[in-house]
């Protein structure tokens, strides 16, 4: 028998598939596909893309090889882009697997045309200076009898308006201006907001598709996906006066009821929520008190006398409120979710 999990994730299926079709429609003209890297934002890569696939999507983008490996049963390899391109050792099981390879240095070029070539992407830095090849490693002769799918890059600011959004779009179109692919991309998900300048053939949203706002103008468009539940441990009445936690950081100012959940930094629930987060009862609002703990949590529930012992309760995750509370992205609240979570689509 496998052991209950006092920790859960609640993720919306419906939700997903309805960010999915909501950036697909704000990318007009151009394909959508899906970054499902990191084990799919955390969310677990096989349901997500199972769920995408059938929603109509077609283009998935992963980093490692092991991440496309994984998916191959699901959606055809063809489909699966690994963004962090090959080494030479990567060649032969890359080509077992049959995933397209993001080819993001010249030497990547030059081993993936010494191993037979075929349909590849290919990745140019128009100003992010992360993967990809730069305007002076741009040569006409590098890319000669290259079958090049997608020609990409990557937007460093989207989620701002800033000059660099549109001197990266201007080096991009310079750069491709003489290399032949069948198709470009550019935006993420806070780059099919630009506008359709940007979108090209095809967008490559990630975060949003996971609830995630990437811009403030699509907090009325994305749809929260991920719910975190947690099992009560414990309920104890505690004095005026009582510490609560690792180093005493807090003291109760009157009697109180607290209850300690299952939840901690080893679960991803960082320390930096300590004092800052929330749970939630039928609609009643239970700040955390105290540190966050490996495995724990210290929750003041005064005001919520139906929680009991074996109680679950909902951790407040909305992905916004959480980065401000706790300093963190968006992207490491859910890709940081550990494998202690119990993933239910509903």
């Amino acid at each position: 028998m496998t052991p209950a999990r006092p920790l859960s994730l609640r993720l919306d299926a419906s939700a997903l598939v309805d960010n999915w079709r909501a950036l697909a429609k704000l990318s007009g003209r151009a394909a959508t596909g899906a970054a499902v890297k990191a084990d799919g934002y955390g969310l677990g890569a096989r349901e997500v893309v199972r769920r995408l696939a059938n929603a109509g999507c077609r283009d998935f983008f992963v980093a490692h090889w092991a991440e496309a490996a994984q998916l191959t049963d699901i959606i055809p390899a063809s489909q699966i882009a690994v963004l962090n391109g090959i080494t030479a050792e990567d060649i032969a099981q890359a080509r077992h697997i049959g995933a397209v390879p993001v080819l993001n240095t010249p030497r990547q070029i030059a081993d993936w045309k010494a191993s037979g070539g075929g349909r590849c992407h290919v990745m140019l830095d128009s100003g992010i200076n992360r993967l990809g090849m730069g305007p002076e490693q741009i040569d006409a002769s590098l890319f000669e009898g290259m079958q090049i799918d997608i020609l990409a890059s990557h937007l460093a600011s989207a989620d701002e308006d800033v000059p660099q959004n549109a001197q990266q779009l201007e080096l991009f179109l310079s750069m491709a201006t003489n290399i032949k692919a069948s198709r470009r991309s550019l935006a993420n998900s806070a780059g099919i907001m630009l506008g359709a300048n940007y979108h090209f053939d095809l967008t490559r949203p990630g975060l949003s598709l996971y609830g995630g706002i990437a811009r403030p103008e699509m907090a009325d468009i994305i749809k929260p996906v991920v719910q975190i539940e947690a099992v009560v441990l414990q309920v104890r009445e505690l004095g005026q006066g009582a510490s609560v936690g690792y180093n005493a950081t807090y003291i109760c100012p009157k009697p109180m009821r607290v209850a300690t959940v299952a939840i901690g930094y080893a679960d991803g629930y960082l320390r930096s929520f300590s004092g800052k987060g929330m749970a939630v009862f039928d609609g009643i609002k239970m700040p955390l008190i105290g540190r966050v703990s490996m495995d724990l949590v210290t929750v003041d529930v005064s005001d919520a006398s139906e929680v009991q012992e074996g109680a679950r309760v909902d951790i407040s995750y909305d992905l916004v409120e959480a980065a401000e509370q706790s300093g963190l992205s968006q992207y490491e609240l859910l890709t940081g979710l550990s494998d202690r979570f119990e993933r239910h689509w509903f």
